[in-house]
Parts: structure tokens; C-alpha cells; sequence
């Protein structure tokens, strides 16, 4: 109970108009941290929605790919520059996005995570791992601006964020993969 009060309040203060305001000023802040905390505060409050309504996530969520699909489709959507820019312009597309990625990303993600095998979470962080290669080369290559709210530097700088995110998760999977985790659990 204490983790979806924490989760609660990290959702109202990331909510509160000035942080909102401050976190979506950087373009790398808006994308790997106030995105990533509003992921995090669902996967805190997840635990209460579990506890209440364990039914629902037995039958929709049964083996936990479904979960990781909505997931990554979400965490995808709001990764696409249009989408991320429109939150600074469009009210709806703001409030979409505190809605979506608690509860719907960070809900199914805590639901999922337990459910996955270790192959399926290597193939998580796999296919997140492409994703931030892919997202990191475009925006360093484009030389054109993606996101009208922000300066090409900070389009740069986000790039580099998401390549240095890529290259940690390599880095994981090789750990992951030449390791026996066994002898540590």
C-alpha cells in the first residue's frame, strides 16, 4: 500500500504545473525523465489496482505478453518526436500523456514484468535496446529540426541520451548472457 502512495505522489508533483512546465523545457528532461517517472508512478500504484481487481489482470494478462505489447506500443507512440512535441502545444495530448503512460504503460508493465520469462525480458530490453539505437541515429543524422518546440542542439543532446541508453542495455545483455545468475540468486 505504501508503494502506490508513493506513486501517487510522485504522479501529483510530476503533474504540478511548474515541474511540468521545468521538466518539459529540455527535450532529453521531457524524454528519459519525467516520461520515465510517469511510467514509474504507475508501476508503484500498480500494486494497489492488483490487489483490487486481481481478476481483471488474471484474464486480460494472463501470461504477461499481452501487457508488454501495450507497453511498447505506448512507450513507442510517445517516443515519436510529433507526439512528444504536441504536448507542449495541445492541452489533450498533454493529459493523454499523463494518462497513458502511468496507467496504462506502468500498470501493464508491473502486471507483465513477474509474469515474463528471463528470455522475454531479454527480448524487452532487446527490442527497446533497437529502439533507442534507432531513435538515437535519427535524431543526431537528421539535420533538419523534428520537434518545433525545441532548438537542434537539444534535438542532439536527446540523441546522445538515447545512444548512451542503447549502449547500457547492450551492455546488460552481454552481462546477462555470459553470466550465471544462478550462483547470485
Amino acid at each position: 500500500m505504501k508503494q502506490a502512495v508513493y506513486g501517487l505522489l510522485i504522479y501529483i508533483v510530476l503533474a504540478l504545473p511548474p515541474v511540468a512546465h521545468l521538466l518539459e523545457s529540455i527535450m532529453i528532461v521531457h524524454m528519459h525523465m519525467q516520461m520515465p517517472l510517469l511510467v514509474f508512478s504507475g508501476f508503484l500504484m500498480a500494486r494497489f489496482l492488483q490487489l483490487k481487481v486481481p481478476g481483471f489482470f488474471e484474464k486480460w494478462n494472463r501470461n504477461g505478453i499481452p501487457g508488454v505489447f501495450l507497453f511498447i506500443i505506448i512507450m513507442v507512440y510517445w517516443t515519436i518526436p510529433k507526439t512528444m512535441d504536441e504536448t507542449l502545444t495541445v492541452q489533450s495530448a498533454e493529459i493523454l500523456k499523463f494518462v497513458t503512460l502511468p496507467f496504462l504503460a506502468g500498470v501493464s508493465l508491473r502486471d507483465s514484468w513477474k509474469k515474463l520469462s528471463g528470455l522475454g525480458k531479454n527480448v524487452l530490453i532487446l527490442i527497446f535496446t533497437v529502439k533507442y539505437f534507432g531513435m538515437g541515429l535519427l535524431y543526431i543524422n537528421i539535420p533538419i529540426q523534428l520537434c518545433n518546440n525545441y532548438l537542434v542542439m537539444d534535438q542532439l543532446t536527446l540523441g546522445w541520451g538515447f545512444l548512451t541508453t542503447a549502449i547500457c542495455m547492450v551492455i546488460y545483455l552481454v552481462y546477462v548472457a555470459f553470466t550465471d545468475r544462478t550462483q547470485y540468486e
